[in-house]
This record gives C-alpha cells, structure tokens and sequence, in this order.
C-alpha cells in the first residue's frame, strides 16, 4: 500500500488527535492504494472522493467555529481551514479523474492529511491555553494567599484557590489521559499529587503561620508547602506547553524540581540501566557495521563516561554492602577495558583492513560486561529495596513519637522541658538518618526502573521525600515551642499524615520494582516427559488480555493493510462464479480471508477475537489452512502444462511454505511482560499480513490458470471448468467499507478455523500484557 505521506507522528502528542486522524488516514490510504482507478475515473472512487470532501467540508465548519470563539488563533486557523477546504476538493477532482494522475492523488492526499493535522494542532492549542489559563488563576491566588495578613482575608482567598484547583484538578486529568507520552504522563500525574497533597498542608501551615507570626519554624512549613506547589504548577506548565507546535526547541530548558540544566537533562535521561542498554546498541551497531569510524568511537566514550558517573549513585552510597561495590567497581573497569580493545580493534581494522575475527570478540567481551554490570547493579539495588518496608515502619513510629512528644509538652511541667527536648532533638536526628537512607534507595530504584512511569515515579519519590520529610520535624518543633496551640497541633498531624504517604509510596514503588526484577528461572522440560498442549509444544497458557486504545492505535496501519488484502481475497474468489461447489481452492481461500478479517476485527477491539489468546490461536488455523491451500494448489500445478502461466504460478507458490513457517515460528515465540507480548502482536499481524499477499497472489493465478490454458481435467481438484463462462470483473474498492457488513458471517465461518480440521493447542507465549 502507498505510503499516503502520514503527518509526523512527532507532531501530534495527544490521543485525541490521533484517533480523529485515524478514519481520514484509512480512507485516504485506500484512495491511494487504488489511484490507478482513481485515475480512470471509477464510479465507486468517485463516490468516496466526494464522500471525503462533504466529510472535511463538515470538519472545516468546526474549525471556522473554534476561529470565531478564539480571536489568539482565528488568523492561523482559518488559514488552515482554506487549506484543507482546498485540498479536499482537490481529493475530490482527482477521483472525478478530472486532475488525472496516480501522481496527483498522492500530492492531494499529503496536502489534505497536513492541512487536516494543522487545524487539530490548532485547535490544541486552544485546550492548552484554557489549561494555562486555569494554572495562572491558581498561582495568582496562591500568590494572594502567601500575601494575606488577617484570617478572614484569608479564608476568602482559600476559597478563591479551592475553586481554581477543582477546575486545574479536572484540566490536567483530561490532558493526562490524553497525552501519548508515557513519561509526559507520568510527570502530570506526579505534579498532581503534590498539589492534591500539598493544598491542606497549605492551609494548615498558613494558620499556624497567622496565629504565630514571629514563628520561624512555621513560616518555614508555609513557604516549603508554597514553593513546592509552585514547582509542581511549573511542571505541568513545562509537559503542557511542550505538546505546543514551536517549543520543541525549548525542550531542553529548565525543568521544575532541577538546580541546573545539567539536571534537568539527566533527570530526563539519566538511568543507569539505559547507559548500560545505550552502551549495548552501539556495541552491537559496531558489530553490525564491521566496525566503528571516529564519530561512534567518540559516542562510546561519552556513553561509558555517562555510565560510570551514574554508578558512582551505587559506590559512592553509604548503604551498598562492600561486596557489592567491589564487584560493580570491578566489571565497571572492566567494560572500560573491553571498550578500549573494541576501540583499539576498530582503528586497525580502518587503517590496515583484516578479519572480522578480532572484532567479533571485542564486541562479545563488551556485551558480556555490560550484562554482568547490569545484573550487579540490579542485585545492589535490590539488596536495599528489601530494608526499605522496615525502614518506613521505624520513620512512621519516628514521626509518631514526634507528635506525642508535642501532646506530652502540654502536660508535663516546665522542669521536664529540657528532657523532652533532648528527646525531641534525639528523634529528630533518627529521622533524618532514616529520610537519607529511603532517599539513597530511591534513587537507586529510580536506576534500574525498566519504564518510563517508574522513573519518573522514583524521581519523584526522592525529591518529595527530600522536601517534605525534614518539615515534620520543623512543624514538630513549632508544637513544642507553642505547646497549647491548635494550629500547630493540626499542622504537625497533616505533615505527619503526608510522611506516612511518602512512605507508602516509596514501599509500593519498592515492592513493583522487586517484582519486576525478580528472576524467575524457566522449569527444566524432559524431551521424554509429556508437555502440556494437543501437539506437545505449548505450555499453559498464561491469562489473556485485551489491548488498550494506544496499542490498538499502534497496530491499526497493519491492520487496515490486512483488511484490504482480505477485500482483494475476496474479490479473487468471487471471480470463480459458477465453480464447483466442493472447490477446495475458494473454500480454503475464502477461510483465510475471514481469518485474516476477523484478526483485521482484533487491531480495532472489535469482533470475537478479544485476547491475544484468541489471536494467536487465530494466527495458528491460518497458517494451517495456509498449509492446506498450498497442497492443494501443488497437486492442482501438476495438470498445468508447462509455460509462463505455471512459471508464474509455481514462484508464487513456492513461497507459501517459508511464510507458513515464519508465521508458525512468531506464533510459538515465548514473550515475557506486556511490552513483549504487544511486540508478539504486531509480529504475528505482519507476518499474517506477509503470508496473506502470497496466498493472494496464488489464488489469482490459478484463475488464469482455469481460463487462460487448456487443461486436460474436468473438476478432480475442485478449480472451475475452463468451458464455463465467468463475467468480467472489475475491482471496487468499495467493498473496504462494505467489507465490514460483512462481519457477522465471516466471524461465524472463521470460527471454525477450517471446518472439521484438527485445532492447534494454545500458545505458550501468551502472557499478561
């Protein structure tokens, strides 16, 4: 299928946009599939070229409507709105066949797709505005808020800001559901927890601020609460404003909760495990190349300098064991040494020439280091993750005995105040050396986290923790300086009640991080023992899952190229008009191709495949029917005389065996996790696809075969009789949306996968996703 000249997909950073950009590419797709009957100027095109007009006509009036609400973009979007008013009436001319070419709908259609996308970036740019408008109210309320001088003013003004944050609440909930970034995502959701945590902290600070204004340590709790909800509005402005067109070039500024734009680049990308799996591809591009010029050397130098800073997070902890940091500090050497023979290797190899032999081992010393560091980073930091549950149970008891203390100074007499502050100061000192060893294993899970969202979440884990745990023993001391106070009593509560919540945290992010990187070793198999399955190759099937929208949006173009092979299959079989009705050929091909729609039917969430259980079971009656069809077609190629038509048959054909395989082989792959399992998906519907184009190809040309040679057989092998008179076919493509009324029967032919056929077992590759 012609590529239709899709906008850029890194441009568009929202849902939103990608789903209403979906159907136009889809039929635009199909329009340039067939340009050469669009040229000719076929009854059918010319009905989805108007059909495609009326329908960018109906979207143009929204976006002249959006222009008229918003005079900061009206200019630019009723430019685009003539734009793509243009170019939908030029889709529509080329499918009259009046502009003529195959040439001409490509160009029409690339215009019409980035007129289109221009106007929904646009009209973006207005959600976004109305985002930063919100987040602007907020921060002018707080700034009155941090103003205000007596109670009553004050209430007024947290009213004021309670109704800007509901309002703020509800924006960034649809913006992060819509944003396509999984780390843009797990930043909002970050920046809104702080300040759904911060807002009664915020209030409670601020009333023990007014009630005790000569209070240091009170005005400290207040301002900490106010610049950290600053911060988080700064971030969301930051995740906001970079899904704008025109500040991808600001990208790399500073970013909230950074000292420097050194930190805030490697608070973006700065992990341990990527350096490593960063150093890995290169290694293996030197590999592939035959070796590495001067700009990769340079890059694998950078790579492992950056690699050895970020395990100094790992040598230079107080909490690693001696072990541990003997080991890492040893393969950390030792990849530098590696690395230097690969250097060493590829200059030789450039100036004087020779073998592969010596490069090949370099790279496999390299990959062989890089793998050992990678397991003894992850090792090290398991190692402490385990201590982090205990360690939050003893800060939880820590910031408790706090809060008694301040309830004990409202009783005890003023000759006990100096031993009670001992004991203050005593807890106080425990607490941070347990807020410095949570924070030390925050940081190294945030080193081996295999996602993006568990980084972010650890980043952010380290730094709220940073921030906010040492102001509980500031509120405390405020309660203990104003031991009758009721503000200071419910303030030092809410710190208490945010600590616990921190340490929560950290646990669950612990606990998620332990799991993932647990090793689970495969059970030993016994080629004489009995396994699981019908045929002996599979093993139990995990629970199957459904995919979500991003990753049915990701698989949708292969899907829709798959739909339309299938249309194709079908327009080939109906071509055999008056056939035999026990044909094997038809019968077979036209199994595969409501398998092929029914798998079509699975990349939208749609029809009876509902799990990837069921499309890989699916995946495997294809490939068997493929298998069918193919004997079928070989005993059928014996009774064609030699000539050009059976030439052309057999290359087709001989192909069908080696996709059958390939398809076969992707459908047992083992796959762990949901990223794998997906990949699994995308493969088996191109592979599908792949083998379904043949088979396309193979069923055409028996029909010539039936018409065009005198063949000395009537009907032995099921393919129509060369006497009988079949009517002139003309292709409608059409028949892509027509194809979907369709559904209901296909599912019920598919379902049985080829008739009375033996079923595959299950999968072992199926796993939750």
């Amino acid at each position: 299928m012609a590529d239709a000249g899709l906008p850029r997909a890194a441009h568009i950073k929202t849902r939103s946009i990608e789903r209403t950009l979906l159907p136009l590419i889809k039929q635009i797709s199909s329009l340039v599939a067939t340009r050469g009957e669009a040229a000719a100027g076929g009854a059918a095109v010319q009905r989805v070229g108007a059909a495609v007009c009326c329908a960018v006509e109906r979207f143009v009036a929204v976006g002249e409507t959006i222009a008229d609400d918003n005079p900061d973009v009206r200019h630019s979007m009723v430019l685009a709105c003539k734009e793509a008013r243009a170019a939908g009436r030029a889709i529509e001319r080329v499918c009259a066949g009046a502009d003529g070419t195959g040439a001409g709908m490509v160009a029409a259609a690339r215009a019409l797709l980035a007129s289109v996308t221009r106007v929904l970036l646009l009209a973006d740019m207005v959600v976004v505005r109305q985002l930063l408008l919100a987040k602007d109210k907020v921060a002018r309320s707080l700034d009155r808020l941090e103003s205000v001088t007596n109670f009553a003013e004050f209430v007024r003004a947290f009213t004021e800001f309670g109704g800007g944050m509901v309002e703020l609440a509800r924006l960034t909930a649809e913006r992060r559901a819509d944003l396509r970034d999984e780390r843009r995502r797990a930043q909002v959701a970050a920046a809104r927890n702080v300040l759904e945590r911060s807002t009664l902290m915020l209030l409670t600070s601020s009333k023990t601020c007014m009630r005790h204004p000569g209070s240091a340590s009170a005005r400290e709790n207040r301002d900490t609460v106010f610049c950290q909800m600053r911060r988080a509005m700064d971030l969301i402005h930051y995740v906001v404003r970079d899904g704008l067109p025109g500040h991808e070039e600001h990208s790399q500024e500073l970013q909230p909760f950074s000292d420097s734009h050194q930190q805030a680049a490697q608070w973006e990308s700065g992990t341990a495990l990527g350096a490593l799996r960063g150093l890995s591809t290169q290694v293996r591009a030197a590999r592939a190349r035959g070796g590495a010029d001067s700009g990769r050397r340079r890059a694998l130098a950078a790579t492992l300098r950056a690699l050895v800073e970020r395990t100094h997070d790992f040598t230079d902890s107080a909490y690693t064991s001696h072990e541990h940091r003997q080991r890492i500090l040893a393969l950390a050497e030792r990849i530098a040494y590696e690395l230097e023979r690969l250097v060493a290797v590829a200059v030789t190899l450039e100036e004087q020439g020779g073998s592969g032999a010596a490069l090949e081992s370099a790279c496999a010393g390299a990959t062989s280091a890089a793998t050992e560091l990678e397991k003894a980073l992850v090792v090290a930091a398991r190692d402490q993750a385990r201590d982090l549950a205990p360690l939050a149970e003893e800060a939880r008891k820590l910031a408790s005995d706090l809060a008694h203390i301040g309830n004990q100074r409202q009783k005890i007499a003023s000759s006990c105040g100096e031993r009670e502050s001992e004991r203050l100061h005593s807890i106080a000192s425990r607490l941070h050396e347990q807020l410095d060893h949570i924070i030390e294993v925050c940081k190294l899970l945030r080193h081996i986290a295999m996602s993006e969202t568990l980084q972010v979440s650890a980043k952010f884990a380290e730094i709220n923790l940073r921030i906010y745990g040492p102001q509980v023993v500031t509120a405390a001391r405020t309660l203990a300086a104003h031991p009758s106070s009721a503000a200071a009593r419910e303030n030092l509560d809410v710190f208490v009640d945010m600590w616990a919540w921190l340490l929560s945290d950290s646990a669950r992010l612990a606990k998620e991080l332990l799991d993932l990187t647990e090793e689970r070793p495969d059970k030993q198999q016994y080629s004489s023992l009995p396994r699981p399955g019908k045929h002996g190759t599979t093993s139990k099937p995990l629970k199957a899952v459904k995919l979500d929208t991003e990753e049915q949006a990701k698989i949708a173009k292969s899907g829709l190229e798959m739909k339309m092979m299938s249309s194709e299959m079908d327009a080939e079989t109906e071509k055999w008009q008056g056939a035999d009705e026990n044909n094997d050929i038809v019968k077979r091909a036209k199994n595969m191709s409501s398998m092929a729609f029914a798998m079509y039917q699975f990349t939208k969430g749609e029809g009876r495949l509902n799990t990837t259980q069921d499309l890989f079971t699916q995946a495997e009656y294809f490939a068997e029917e493929a298998n069918r069809l193919y004997k079928i077609v070989r005993q059928f190629s014996y009774q064609v005389p030699a000539g050009t038509v059976k030439k052309e048959l057999l290359e087709h054909l001989d192909k069908v065996p080696t996709y059958v395989q390939q398809l076969q082989f992707t459908v047992k792959e083992p796959t762990v996790g949901r990223a794998a399992t997906f990949s699994k998906v995308d493969n088996v519907i191109q592979e599908t696809k792949h083998l379904m184009n043949v088979i396309s190809k193979v069923v055409t040309t028996c029909f010539d075969c039936a018409n065009k040679v005198p063949l000395p057989w009537a009907s032995s092998v099921g393919v129509i009789k060369r006497h009988q008179s079949v009517a002139p076919y003309k292709l409608d493509f059409t028949g892509l949306s027509a194809a979907a009324g369709r559904g209901a029967a296909r599912d019920e032919e598919a379902a049985g996968g080829g008739g009375g056929d033996a079923k595959p077992g299950g999968s072992s590759s199926d796993t939750t996703m």
